[in-house]
């Protein structure tokens, strides 16, 4: 393989990638550091939700802090246990509960038991090993309206049951609205402190991307314009770090097929165009299951020619659908509320009809091509066999 005249280390801009300093975070970490420091003497942490729009941050400072903790740790003890969980890629209350065993080291089978039975094991696994559990739930709001909140109760309850040992829940979401989902009782014990992150200015994102450039990019082949150009554009759409950081990687390897000695403005801005249209796939695939649930079934009425559904005959072969998948539905009212959501993202249409002396209905179709909701449904491990097999042109 040629080697690249472009990059050195692409995998440096990647959302994963966490550097050594985080510019431009230094407040937020000295706060959630002071949150969680009272555990270093086996004492009372509060609970925390942290906030903040995509790209601000939140995932990577609550990584950084919880790296730093964990080897604080072991310095004076090792009793403090870290587990990270995205919410939306564990996708249900089961799977959230199973990543939480497995931090402590307790396996748990994919599925077989109720999400009761892997709670009670992750709870006897905590007093057994006496130990001060920090747990970072990120994209919480996914969990709650997709679930509501009954796992955060119960995690919220455990403390009341330990005589040695400690679980603080972090909770990190994009949505500044979402505690209006969530029990008082919850709230009151979630909500004991909180940290809001701000948007990155265009002079901030241009710090960050430069910290990046340096270890992502040979000498000479960024030009200082290409990363003004990619800071101004994300700074234009609420100061998006992420957007920042895919915007430079794109343009790199646009120049790198061409064969270009560096990157120039025009490769950001083709790179602009290229992320533009993976952006509603990339929304779809991340979708909550019970979302992706609406979004097949409107998409299987589509492909028969249906013209949208009403949300009667919608919600009548969602649960058919929950059924084929092997979950439990939800209720109407948290469908509609999902619905409300696939409406506000453009994802799906939902038009008021008149039933005539019946009343009035809404009547939902999607708004994005078939053929994009296909593809995200064969990457889907879980629709992919709801799917069916593709025709094959018959011989002549």
């Amino acid at each position: 393989m040629n080697e690249s005249s472009i990059f050195l280390n692409r995998d440096v801009l990647s959302h994963d990638f966490l550097p050594s300093q985080l510019p431009h975070r230094e407040e937020e970490i000295l706060k959630l550091g002071s949150i969680l420091a009272p555990s270093l003497r086996r004492m009372k942490c509060s609970n925390a939700f942290i906030y903040g729009k995509t790209g601000t941050g939140k995932t990577a400072v609550s990584k950084y802090v919880l790296s730093r903790l964990s080897r604080k740790s072991e310095e004076v003890g090792g009793w403090i246990k870290t587990c990270y969980v995205n919410c939306r890629v564990a996708g249900t209350e089961y799977r959230v509960t199973a990543s939480l065993c497995s931090f402590l080291g307790l396996n748990v089978p994919f599925t077989g038991l109720s999400t009761a039975e892997v709670l009670d094991r992750f709870i006897s696994q905590i007093k057994k090993a006496k130990a001060y559990l920090i747990i970072v739930l990120d994209e919480i709001d996914v969990l709650v309206k997709g679930y509501g909140d009954r796992l955060l109760y119960e995690l919220t309850r455990i403390n009341e049951n330990l005589e040695a040992g400690r679980v603080t829940i972090l909770g990190v979401s994009n949505d500044l609205h979402f505690k209006e989902f969530l029990d008082p009782r919850v709230l009151s014990s979630l909500s004991e402190e909180e940290v809001v992150f701000k948007p990155y200015t265009a002079g901030q994102l241009k710090d960050i991307l430069l910290q990046r450039a340096k270890l992502a990019f040979k000498p000479g082949a960024l030009t200082d314009s290409a990363l003004n150009l990619c800071a101004a554009l994300a700074a234009s759409e609420h100061g998006d770090a992420r957007r920042a950081l895919d915007l430079l990687r794109v343009a790199g390897e646009l120049a790198e097929r061409e064969n270009a000695e560096r990157v120039e403005d025009y490769h950001v801005r083709e790179a602009q165009k290229r992320i533009e249209h993976d952006r509603i796939l990339e929304a779809l695939s991340s979708l909550p299951l019970h979302s992706k649930a609406i979004l097949y079934v409107l998409y299987t009425a589509e492909k028969v020619g249906e013209k949208g559904l009403t949300t009667g005959v919608l919600y009548e072969r969602y649960l058919s659908a929950c059924g084929r998948l092997g979950v439990e539905g939800l209720t109407s009212r948290r469908v509609g509320g999902l619905l409300s959501e696939l409406d506000m993202l453009g994802v799906v249409d939902a038009q008021v009809v008149s039933l005539g002396r019946h009343g009035r209905t809404k009547r939902i179709r999607m708004k994005v091509p078939l053929k994009i909701v296909e593809k995200v449904f064969l990457e889907d491990p879980y629709f992919c066999s709801l799917l069916p097999p593709p025709k094959h042109k018959s011989p002549s």
